[in-house]
Order: structure tokens, then C-alpha cells, then sequence
């Protein structure tokens, strides 16, 4: 697996957005020292992504390394003068739908062990919120097992990433009626699947 190593001497006082852009140069010259700022930045989000399309810890470790090990040996392609992150979590979220279909199932969030289990919930809370955020996780972690691999990538792009129909129809090759129309029979698919004391106030 593929770790996030303490940031090079010559990032040092430089802007994140510089440390980027430093890096992607390194790694085209064929520097793969580069890629340490990369996955210390990116990392994290990388992982939250590919598994809650996923439901699989191992599995999304897989596919985010492999995905970094494809950014070294693609990054000539990569236009500089374009944002990295949606870039490098649109091969995420694609690389996580083809190990899905591969796989021909879906695996169950549920059976994730809880302690990996990665939080849907922001932190900052007292002990209550703690315990009612714990048991929400669960109840939506297992719920989202019940939709279609699509289905989970539309409510992650949106929910998770924060993306636009414009945005996720670039992420997903489709146009932005198509993510409209995913979104509706995902959110529609949720209303039906969650329990009454979690569905959203009218």
C-alpha cells in the first residue's frame, strides 16, 4: 500500500496549491518522489470514496493504489493547467465501478468491521451526538448496501464530493439528465430503504 511519507525539504513554506504543482512536475521528468505529496493530500478523500461505492476496506486500498501506481505512468496526459482532484478522483470512482461489476455482486457496507468503517458523519460532537452519529453511520452504511453500484457513485459524487450535475456528468460520462435522473431514483430508493426516525424533515 502505497503511504503518505513527510512532505520533501523543497515543499517546505510552499502553498498547497504550489506543492501541487511541484509534484506533478516531478513526476514528469519520471520523479516518482512526487507522488508522496499527492497521496498525503489525497489519500483520505481517495479512500472515503472508493469505499462507499465499494462497501470493501481491502478493496478500496486496492484501488486507490492501483489508481496512484496509473497516475506515475499516465501523468504525461495529465494538462497541468487543469485541477488535479477531480481528475484523479474521476479514475477513482471509475476504477471502484469496474471492480464492482467485475466482482458481478454488490458487497454488503454492513459486513465492514466497524472499527474501519469509514465515518459519514463530522466529527465535533459531545458524547450524545457520538452515540446517535455511531448508530446513524450503521443504519446508512447498511442501507446504502442496497442500492446499485450507480446509485451509491451519484449520492457519493454529490453528498460526499459535493459535485454538480455538471461536474458528475463530466466525473461519469453521462449527461447532467442522466445524473438528475440517478439522483432522483437513488434519493427516491433511500426514502423507501431508511427508517422514519432518519428521514429527512418535509
Amino acid at each position: 500500500m502505497i503511504r503518505a511519507e513527510p512532505v520533501a525539504l523543497e515543499f517546505v513554506g510552499a502553498t498547497p496549491e504550489s506543492e501541487e504543482s511541484l509534484a506533478i512536475a516531478r513526476l514528469k521528468r519520471g520523479d516518482i518522489g512526487g507522488l508522496e505529496v499527492l497521496v498525503h493530500r489525497y489519500q483520505t478523500q481517495a479512500l472515503r470514496t472508493a469505499f462507499l461505492i465499494c462497501g470493501d476496506h481491502a478493496l478500496a486500498e486496492d484501488i486507490v493504489q492501483t489508481v496512484y501506481i496509473r497516475v506515475y505512468e499516465k501523468i504525461s496526459q495529465f494538462d497541468e493547467r487543469r485541477p488535479f482532484a477531480p481528475w484523479f478522483l474521476r479514475c477513482v470512482v471509475n476504477d471502484t465501478l469496474k471492480a464492482v461489476q467485475r466482482r458481478g455482486r454488490q458487497v454488503p457496507l454492513e459486513k465492514e468491521d466497524s472499527s474501519e468503517r469509514i465515518e459519514l458523519v463530522s466529527g465535533g460532537l459531545n458524547l450524545d451526538e457520538i452515540m446517535e452519529a455511531a448508530e446513524r453511520n450503521s443504519v446508512l452504511a447498511a442501507t446504502l448496501s442496497q442500492l446499485t453500484p450507480g446509485q451509491r457513485a451519484a449520492i457519493v459524487l454529490r453528498y460526499y464530493l459535493d459535485l454538480s450535475d455538471e461536474e458528475m456528468s463530466a466525473e461519469l460520462n453521462c449527461s447532467p439528465g442522466t445524473i438528475r435522473w440517478r439522483l432522483s431514483v437513488a434519493r427516491k430508493r433511500l426514502r423507501e430503504l431508511l427508517p422514519p426516525w432518519m428521514q429527512p424533515a418535509k
